[in-house]
Parts: structure tokens; sequence; C-alpha cells
């Protein structure tokens, strides 16, 4: 009733007053569900993943009419695998003569090895293209959409389109290079396990990329490309591990890309035992070894990514610049 009597003396009407009232925000109460935030947060991050891979799509097709797209990803692979070919004759007329099983070896593990060069560069490059190039990293971060969500995001518009390529690849290999590929003896269920934890593998390795593109200024084109040429060499793609010094084998067996290309071809059935460093081992050992060891670069590929996040908002590099 006071506050009624002190609205009137004011000139308030009891309309403008209970409108007031509506607008004072209102504090929990005891039906406050304390996981409603939770829910909404995980609904804001599932928009964030949809619409960043939208936003990958169309940056990774350029911008371009679907149909010229879709003529460029086909020849792109078919221009890769043209140069593997040419690659192996070289081999082959140094070495005295064709090997057939070595081919099949360095076609499928160059085919899949796509997924080392277009995802890892490509997760580690959306830091940069953000920031620099774009310079739309600060507007993303004061949004209500999660970064590490957007970035997963990006890089499922970057899987999908080298699925695209390897598809393209194989298929181009079968039908014109005689790559004895029988797609009903092929164990899919174990494939399809070995290319997620796989593709995971390689994410993990984008994203521990990133966390430190985050905190250097133009050099991680340099980074990024070094360590893919590192798993070129050392994982088996153009030669089998066997045929590196001792050193180079023993580095080779602690990455999981080496026993994941490994996998690949003994489900695919192709180039199958032209690694005597690896032919002795069971598919169950390769496959707990993939496990362990994408487990343990996980775990720490998150802790590099949120270091570098964290010290990058601390030292206020989100939205630096270096005209590069």
């Amino acid at each position: 009733m006071a506050v009624n009597r002190k609205s009137r003396s004011m000139g308030i009407s009891q309309k403008s007053l209970k409108s007031m009232r509506r607008s004072i925000p209102r504090y929990p109460t005891g039906n406050y569900h304390p996981n409603k935030e939770n829910v909404e947060s995980r609904h804001r991050n599932a928009r964030t993943l949809k619409w960043s891979a939208w936003l990958g799509w169309q940056m990774e097709s350029n911008w371009a009419d679907p149909f010229l797209f879709m003529v460029y990803s086909v020849a792109k692979p078919i221009a890769a695998s043209l140069i593997l070919v040419v690659m192996y004759s070289i081999i082959a007329a140094i070495g005295g003569g064709p090997d057939i099983g070595l081919f099949h070896y360095m076609f499928v593990s160059n085919a899949f090895f796509m997924y080392v060069g277009q995802v890892l560069f490509g997760v580690a490059q959306i830091v940069h293209d953000d920031r620099e190039h774009f310079q739309t990293m600060k507007y993303i971060y004061i949004s209500p959409s999660n970064y590490f969500s957007y970035m997963i995001g990006r890089s499922v518009s970057k899987m999908v389109i080298t699925t695209f390529a390897v598809i393209i690849t194989m298929a181009f290999g079968v039908f014109l290079l005689n790559v004895p590929l029988n797609i009903f003896t092929i164990n899919w269920l174990l494939f399809m396990a070995v290319m997620v934890i796989g593709i995971f593998c390689i994410m993990a390795f984008g994203l521990a990329l990133a966390g430190l593109s985050f905190l250097t200024a133009k050099h991680q084109g340099g980074m990024n490309e070094g360590i893919a040429g590192l798993f070129y060499l050392f994982c088996g793609v153009v030669f089998p591990v066997s045929i590196l010094p001792s050193w180079g084998m023993s580095f080779a067996k602690i990455l999981p890309i080496t026993y994941w290309l490994e996998l690949v071809r003994r489900t695919l059935n192709l180039g199958v035992g032209m690694d005597s460093t690896l032919s002795g081992a069971s598919t169950a050992y390769c496959m707990a070894i993939l496990c362990l060891s994408t487990l343990i670069f996980s775990i720490v590929a998150l802790a590099i990514f949120k270091v570098g996040d964290t010290v990058a908002r601390q030292k206020g590099l989100i939205d630096m610049t270096t005209a590069y």
C-alpha cells in the first residue's frame, strides 16, 4: 500500500508500475532447475556445430556453383593419383621392375593419407584464417558460441570433402588402374571402427596444432606442413616402415597414424605383407595400440588447445594481426 501511495504521489500509474515489476529480473525460486542451463548450453553447442559445418562447406567450396565445385572435387584426387603413378613408375624403373604389391601399398596409403593432409592441416589453419585473414575470431569469441565447438564443426566439413576425394581416388584405382578391391571381402565393421578412431586421432593432432597457432604469429603454415611431412615420411605412406633405420622404425611405432594405415590396408586386403615391421603383429594388437595411442595423444592435444586458448586470452592474442 505504501508503494502504491508513493507511486501515485510520483505520478506513476498502476499499469506502468506493473510493467516495471515485470521488467525486474527474477531470481531462481523453488522451481529452478539447475540442469536447465546445461541443456541450453548443449543446444547452443549443437547449433554452433551445425552452422560452422555449413560455413566450412561454403568456404571450402569458395562459394562456388555446386556443379563447378563437384568437377573440381573429382579432378583433384584423380590428378593426385596420376602423380602417384608417375612416382611408382620411377621407383619401378630404378628398382629393376614393377612390384604390384608395392603399388597397391602406395596407392591405398596415399589415398587415405589425404585425411592427414586435409583434416590435420585444415583444422590448424582455421585459427590463422579467422584471426589473420578474415579477422573474425574476436567476434566469434564475444558471441554466445563456443570456439571449440566452432572448430569441430569447421573440421567436419573438411572431413566430408576429404571422404568424397578418397572415394573418387579408390574408384579411379579400381576401374582404371586395376586395383583389386573387392567390396564383398571387406570387414566393414572393423573398417568403420578403424576409420572413426583414425579420423578422431587426426582431428586431435589438428587441435593441438591449433592450440600452438594461438601463440604464433605467422609460422603455423610451416609447422603444420612439417608435422604432416613427418607423418608422410615415418608412417609408411610411400614406402614400408621396415626400410627405415632402426631409430626411424622405433619412432614410427609410437605414432598412431602408422597403425591406422596398416589397419586400413588389412581391412581392404591391399598391400598386406609389404611391411615386415608390422606384418608379424596381429590385427587385434594393432587395434589396441591404435586405441591406446589415440587416447593418449587426444588428452595431450586437448590440454595443448586449452592452454593455448587460455594464454591467448590473457595476453590479448585473439585479435592479433601481423599483416600476413
